[in-house]
Parts: structure tokens; sequence; C-alpha cells
């Protein structure tokens, strides 16, 4: 599958935590930073970014790994070509097994990467070269405890850590850990060295129910989202005599209230237009603040994704377009004689931009 790289731009002045207040003549002006300084600013040099999030939209479904083209190529689940299970029995119960149960035609895939696992019972890191005939074992002491078994893959881009916590004797009981904890710790970056944890199975991902997917199941709402925008002051200008801007003064648009100031200072004028409130500051800086509930159920439906077996292998032909439209926009007055500095010869000028000038 191909592999898509996200590059996000950080701007300076889209940071609050980046601002600081200056005195000049008497007068405290807000001031941002280098980006450095938010990137070597906390302690011991470390970076300010603690906490930041961002979204990240993804816009593939099961429905488009549903279909397949001869132009897909080689496509399968990561659990197909890295899976490792741990395993033991009633009738050897202090001895428990890892297994790779990979496809083994795709165990190649894991040459970039290298094993330890760690018992959880003091013995030695086991480096993990191969698996006979196909799995490893390790024995534990013959009396009851409970251990961590610890499975690190470590690639050149990072390393993910698998968590298992096991009791011996093994016993047909609940297992106490059902789900399963996966860690990566990023190998470079801001977040070197920063583990981040998630459950193998998720509720939201194992339970297809719009009352599992709702924000709410997760964070109370509403929540609050802020940031930093351009003033909407001018909105709320009442024509007539002065003042012009009326402090708890609602103004109407089509009948219904559109937007009202609620404070006026020599710092800051605090308003609301549309249910979002906005603070212009003397710096003009504004900001923005409103309230927001996340997915809700009006946004999601539940549908069955139903498959037809007699289609299964078949792929259609690829269908090429051979209508094409290229837009070449608007030209300017000058843009012709702008562009005849561009032509060195009779020749250049009657294949100058596939006949962009008119040669009789």
């Amino acid at each position: 599958m191909e592999t898509q790289v996200l590059k996000i731009k950080i701007s300076p002045e889209f940071l609050l935590t980046n601002k600081t207040e200056i005195q000049v003549s008497g007068e405290t002006y807000g001031v941002y930073s280098g980006m450095t300084q938010m990137l070597r600013g906390g302690p011991n040099q470390t970076s300010l970014f603690t906490g930041f999030t961002f979204p990240i939209l993804l816009t593939q479904t099961t429905i488009d790994v549903g279909y397949f083209s001869v132009f897909d190529g080689a496509i399968s689940q990561i659990n197909v070509v890295s899976n490792f299970i741990f395993s033991s029995t009633t009738g050897n119960p202090y001895t428990w097994y890892i297994y790779n149960t990979s496809d083994a035609e795709f165990k190649s895939f894991l040459n970039l990467s290298t094993y330890r696992v760690d018992w959880g019972d003091g013995s030695p890191l086991e480096s993990i070269t191969g698996y006979s005939p196909n799995s490893i074992v390790h024995n534990y002491p013959n009396n009851p405890s409970g251990y961590t078994i610890t499975l690190k893959q470590i690639n050149p881009w990072g390393n993910t850590t698998v968590v298992k916590q096991i009791q011996t004797p093994y016993q047909l009981v609940p297992i106490l850990d059902p789900t399963g904890e996966a860690f990566f710790t990023p190998m470079v970056g801001s977040w070197t060295g920063t583990p981040i944890s998630y459950n193998y199975i998720f509720s939201g991902d194992a339970v297809n129910t719009v009352a599992n997917q709702v924000t709410s199941a997760y964070i109370p709402v509403p929540f609050t989202v802020s940031g930093v925008t351009t003033s909407r002051i001018r909105e709320l200008f009442i024509y007539g005599p002065p003042p012009n801007y009326r402090l708890n003064t609602p103004v109407i648009q089509n009948g219904d209230i559109f937007g009202i100031i609620t404070d006026m200072n020599a710092v800051f004028t605090a308003y609301t237009i549309q249910d979002i409130n906005f603070v212009d500051y003397s710096d003009n800086t504004t900001l923005y603040f409103l309230g927001s509930s996340g997915l809700t159920e009006n946004h999601l439906v539940a549908v069955p994704l139903v498959k037809d077996e007699l289609l299964l292998g078949i792929v259609s032909e690829p269908e090429v377009q051979s209508d094409i439209f290229i837009d070449r926009g608007k030209n300017s007055a000058l843009e012709r004689i702008q562009r005849l500095g561009e032509v060195d010869s009779l020749r250049d000028l009657t294949t100058y931009g596939y006949g962009f000038f008119d040669v009789t």
C-alpha cells in the first residue's frame, strides 16, 4: 500500500503559549518569539509542545478496501504480516509460548526489525532469531505468581512494545488483560522517548454502533474550541448617532438576534456573534471560543456492508477517458508583452506556450 506523508506548517502567531508581553514607553504589547523558543524553551532545553495535538482526517473507509482493480497490486492487513500471540496449556501450566502467526509468504517483511522478549521473571532478555518449529518457549518457576511478558520490536523508525500480563499456573479463567496494550516510542523529533499506548481491542472498533462512535461516549460535552482569528466587531456596527458600538444592545438580523457586545474596556472588547464568543484585544489580536459536541448521532448512520460473493476475483478492464480540458486561466492586458522577454527568436515566438502568440 502507498504511504502518505503529512506535512503540517505551524505559524508562531497561532501558538498562544509562545506569546510574551513587553513594556515599551509605558504601553504593553504582545510579542511572538521564534520557533526555537518553542522547541528548546522547556527545562533542559526540552520542547514546549507538551500535549500539542492536531486532527488528521482519514478519508478511506472499509468500502475502499473492498474494491480491487489491476492497479492495486499486493494488499493485505497488517496483522497478516506481523502477528504474535502468547499461549499456554493446562497440561504444562508453567510453560508459555510466543507464536509468530504471520503469513509465511510475507515474513520477509519482518527482516527490517529485531525482536526481544522480557519474560518478566528476572531472566535475561531473549533475542528472537528464529522459531523452532513455530514458537519460542519459556519455563517459569513451579510456584503460583503473576508475570508481565514484554515483546519489543526495534525498527529503524521507532520501537513498538507489546505488553501482556499472565498468571501461573495457567488455568481456564478469564484473562486479566483481554484487550492487550501496545506502546510506540518515537526515535526522532520532539516526542523522542515519549511512549504512546493504545489497546488492541477498542470498543469503538469492536462494537459497530452509533452510540460507541459519538464524542460524548469518551469525553464530556460540550467542550471548548478556541483559536486566533480576525476581528468581526464591524458586523455589530449600529448606524445612526454615536455610540455606534453599544454595550448589551442586541443586533437584530432577519428578525433574530445576530450578536451582542458583552464587555468593553481599555484592554479588550468581548462580544458574541451567532453563539461564538470573540475577544478583541488592544494589540489587534482576536480570540474566539465556542462549545462543540463533536460527532453526534445526527452525523452518523449505521448501515450494513454487503459484498457480492459472485464478483470475488473479478476485475474490470481499465477505463481511460480521452476527453481532456485544460483551463489556461485569464490573461492580463500586458501579459503577452511581458512574455516577449522570454522569446529569443522567431521560432521561439511561433512555438512558445503551445500557440500562446497568434503569429500571422
